[in-house]
């Protein structure tokens, strides 16, 4: 099915509450499945709730077995029942997936290939592809070992020119492996480290257990940083576009409050300097500037040291020298916009003092911006808390209570 007509199907479906079932009843039987698995998990959960078991078993079992695990996992135990009626093959392949945590290596991964000794032929592998894509109507990855062990891939394209009677082993290359309990995270890690078409997983004894396709690295690749995305800003990774209003509600109002109270924190720091404040009016049009950048400059720093420890580029005993360079990186980039926002004082208002007065207090704010956007996710880290989770509304409270802080004290000195 052509990948535009996919994403009008998918459209239609999430747009069209009261005709979802309907509309994917339309949908030819062998593509099906293909369609359930570009939507939403609660769309996919909502629309097979709806399907009677006879049309769930045809629609699996058009499906590779990776494909039709990731479904049934999404059932609950009615999965159980449905496992039970499919076929003997799919059966035992969707069973043997089942056994293991979705959100590891050996989750991820398919069966889709074929594993050879390294001493055997080109004549030898060549009827073992004919059965494997007989069976399955597919070209398999051609894995090598040799006493049980991985010893690396045969490229499709050896085929070609090897010899009948010529062994394989020369042409074995070698590929990226992952024991089969690793995270997300350590996939990820692995594929960057070493970018190839697939990872294979390992059980603890070397053995080989499955593969992980490029493919589904990348989708996972999205999910973490959609992931990522959704903890900077105080929202639960489980909460999806399509919820009700009421659960968006739920998810979101803990956190909101306690924004509302790091607000008022800031709000008592400014009240300190009323009188300042009243005597000065022109102070009010600066505030905004200085605590802004240094929020903004909390969360560049936020998001360096969170990336550096998910992929294991920063360690605690190291986080001295993260640290001191955030600072001075802040300090560098507060003279250049404390010179740049002083000149810009000193032009439109032509008071020099309110202009050295800015100045100071957007170097000193986006110090202290590079420190706590440095040290708050290190702490979280330390305390065996995710580090990208909210960690913008500490950040931004710490920058706007000293920025505040520091221009109204240093106002109230100077002018």
């Amino acid at each position: 099915m052509a990948k535009k007509k996919i994403q009008n199907i998918v459209y239609e479906i999430v747009s069209s509450p009261k005709r979802r079932i309907s509309i994917f009843r339309e949908i030819p039987i062998n593509d099906q499945g293909f369609i359930l698995l570009s939507l939403p998990k609660k769309l996919q959960r909502e629309i097979m709730n709806k399907l009677s078991d006879r049309e769930l078993v045809e629609l699996l079992d058009y499906l590779d077995p990776d494909e039709a695990t990731d479904l049934l996992r999404n059932i609950g135990k009615r999965s159980k029942k449905i496992l039970k009626k499919l076929g003997r093959e799919i059966r035992e392949k969707v069973e043997f997936l089942l056994k293991f945590d979705p959100r590891t290596a050996a989750g991820l991964m398919s069966l889709d290939y074929v594993e050879v000794e390294k001493n055997i032929t080109f004549e030898q592998i060549s009827k073992i592809i004919q059965k494997h894509e007989k069976r399955t109507g597919k070209f398999p990855t051609i894995l090598v070992v040799q006493d049980g062990f991985l010893v690396g891939e045969l490229p499709a394209h050896t085929l070609a020119i090897g010899k009948r009677n010529e062994k394989i082993g020369k042409y074995v290359k070698k590929v990226p492996s992952i024991e089969y309990d690793k995270n997300e995270r350590e996939i990820v890690a692995v594929f960057k480290k070493h970018p190839h078409n697939k990872i294979v997983v390992l059980d603890k004894d070397n053995s080989i257990l499955g593969i992980i396709y490029s493919d589904d690295i990348l989708k996972l690749i999205e999910k973490q940083s959609a992931n990522n995305l959704r903890q900077f800003a105080g929202v639960r990774e489980e909460e999806d576009v399509l919820d009700p209003a009421l659960t968006k509600v739920k998810n979101r109002y803990k956190w909101l409050m306690i924004n509302l109270v790091t607000a008022f924190l800031a709000a008592s720091v400014v009240s300190l300097f009323q009188g300042t404040i009243s005597k000065y009016v022109l102070l009010a049009v600066y505030m905004p500037i200085v605590a802004g950048m240094g929020g903004n400059a909390g969360t560049q720093t936020l998001a360096v040291v969170v990336r550096g420890l998910a992929l294991k580029e920063i360690e605690l005993r190291t986080a001295k020298r993260v640290i001191t360079n955030e600072i001075i990186a802040g300090g560098i980039n507060g003279i250049i916009n404390g010179t740049l926002v002083a000149a810009i004082a000193i032009l439109w208002n032509k008071s020099p003092m309110l202009g050295l007065i800015i100045g100071l207090a957007m170097m000193i704010n986006l110090i202290i911006a590079g420190f706590f956007g440095a040290i708050i996710p290190l702490i979280m880290k330390k305390f065996g808390k995710d580090p990208a989770s909210s960690a913008t509304i500490f950040i931004t409270t710490a920058t706007d209570v000293f920025g505040f802080l520091s221009f109204l004290g240093l106002a109230t000195i100077m002018l």
